[in-house]
């Protein structure tokens, strides 16, 4: 018998629902049953797909406040917020099924020299069966980012949803089947680490993951053993780097909600800022006044996860014990299941709450001496997954030399608010995209065709040449590239 286990509301402890821990046999025929919905799904092609992705849509915009409910009570972010994510994935969705045919669709491709009497192009052929490992802190907009564009491009889903907000997996599931009733497109399987684990194994043909650096590598691994091709998108450090010329109103409301929104619980947030020498007490003055009236509980939730509270206990314990001061809050404001928010200055740069994502209501603030030294600052961590800049000159430029997949220029985190981009980092934040053209390409692999259309008067690929045949060639070639 199938063990079963609970969700729990992360404020109140009540039990939202219970659901199976399903096994690698119940993993695996679920992905079974994708494999002839995937067929079904593929033949209807771009226009097919797009009409039902935008019934989906249309639902979900119905029930929007139905699924925001949910969310806060099985994540524990506001409803305002919830409905807020709700709307950010329905806009990719409608982006997805809107460009896929656009991108993913057929495309000439110039045959070259030698092969001028053929045509030349390239289509993107769906994988089939696409697994996707979500997270919880935005349990619809985050996997949606992998879902919707695998469905746009023509695979079928089987998602496994974070234990701790399975309700709103299974919700999504259940509302897609209402608008695509014939086949099994969207599936979810519920479960702990070992149902993630069934999935990488259970012969998807792709598998997309969102969390944590350290389950990324397990992840990989599992995949590894069947040459899975995988999409790893973990957290980050984010740095935002305040020059001497920047909006200070600007900067400071973008600092205290990059930092302090959803708990400090989004893997793109603001968690260090580097000041330059000129604007650092005024702005560390102004983010004090600000942060100190954004309450937990109020503007943002609990934290989910109840395991990431010791985390921010021990960033904050760690600053403190090595010298940092707390401008806002400290040590009492991990007051569980809250955290309540915490600003830190005068923080050592290879201390935990530098170094290490702390996924949590924390900023650590840092005095610089120009913005060379914030460059080189934000750059020396092993995550590169977005940033931001203030700067009412110079933002193109201090962009250009962050080492990371995003950059917001007099905001923060905007680029994930952008359906045409893509989303990503690089080192320790993971690899591949989602979002955009390439978060399309993401789940469809490149398929190159050539098409004869007339016989060429050189014959060079064939044991039939003839000594003719290759002085052509060595004219060709020197009139075309030897001059």
């Amino acid at each position: 018998m199938t063990d079963k286990f609970d969700s729990l509301n992360p404020a109140t402890g009540e039990v939202v629902a219970t659901f199976p821990a399903h096994t690698a046999e119940d993993v695996s025929a679920a992905v079974e049953h994708a494999r002839g919905a995937a067929a079904w799904w593929r033949e209807l092609g771009y226009d097919g797909r797009r009409r039902r992705l935008r019934a989906w849509r249309t639902l979900l915009v119905q029930r929007s406040d139905e699924l925001a409910e949910l969310m806060h009570r099985e994540n524990g972010k506001p409803v305002e917020d919830a409905l807020g994510e709700v709307i950010l994935a329905v806009e990719h969705l409608s982006w997805a099924a809107a460009n896929a045919a656009k991108v993913l669709g057929r495309h000439r491709v110039a045959p070259g020299m030698l092969a001028m009497n053929h045509t030349a192009s390239t289509t993107y052929v769906p994988y089939g069966v696409v697994g996707v490992i979500g997270p919880w802190n935005y349990p619809v907009h985050t996997p949606l980012g992998s879902i919707s564009y695998a469905l746009a491009a023509g695979n079928a889903v089987v998602f496994k949803p974070s234990e701790f907000t399975p309700a709103v997996g299974v919700w999504l599931a259940e509302s897609f089947a209402s608008a695509v009733p014939e086949y099994p497109v969207f599936q979810v399987v519920t479960g702990f680490g070992d149902t993630g684990a069934a999935l990488c194994r259970s012969g998807v043909d792709k598998l997309a993951f969102t969390g944590s650096a350290a389950t990324g590598k397990k992840i990989m691994a599992a995949c590894a053993e069947s040459l899975t091709p995988v999409l790893i998108e973990c957290g980050g450090k984010d740095a935002l780097i305040v020059a001497d010329d920047a909006d200070l109103d600007l900067a400071v409301d973008a600092t205290v909600w990059g930092g302090l929104s959803n708990a400090g619980q989004t893997c793109a947030g603001v968690e260090r800022v580097y000041a330059v020498e000129a604007v650092y007490d005024e702005f560390v003055a102004r983010v004090t006044r600000e942060a100190a009236l954004v309450r937990a509980g109020t503007e943002y939730g609990p934290m989910t996860m109840p395991a990431q509270i010791d985390v921010v206990r021990r960033h904050i314990d760690d600053a403190l014990d090595r010298g940092g001061r707390a401008v806002v809050g400290g040590r009492d404001s991990v007051q569980p299941p809250y955290v309540q928010p915490v600003v830190l200055v005068d923080v050592p740069e290879d201390s935990a709450a530098v170094q290490e994502e702390t996924f949590g209501p924390t900023l650590t603030i840092t005095r610089v001496r120009d913005v060379d030294d914030a460059i080189e600052k934000a750059n020396a961590n092993p995550y590169g997954l977005g940033g931001a800049v203030f700067s009412a000159k110079q933002g193109e430029q201090i962009a250009d030399r962050m080492s990371c997949g995003m950059v917001s220029i007099n905001s923060a985190i905007t680029y994930a608010t952008v359906p045409g981009l893509p989303f990503g980092g690089v080192r320790n934040s993971g690899f591949g995209r989602i979002h955009g053209p390439d978060g399309l390409r993401e789940f469809a692999w490149p398929r190159a065709v050539t098409h004869l259309r007339y016989p060429s008067p050189i014959k060079v690929l064939t044991f039939q040449r003839r000594p003719r045949d290759v002085a052509w060639l060595k004219r060709l070639v020197k009139a075309r590239w030897g001059r």
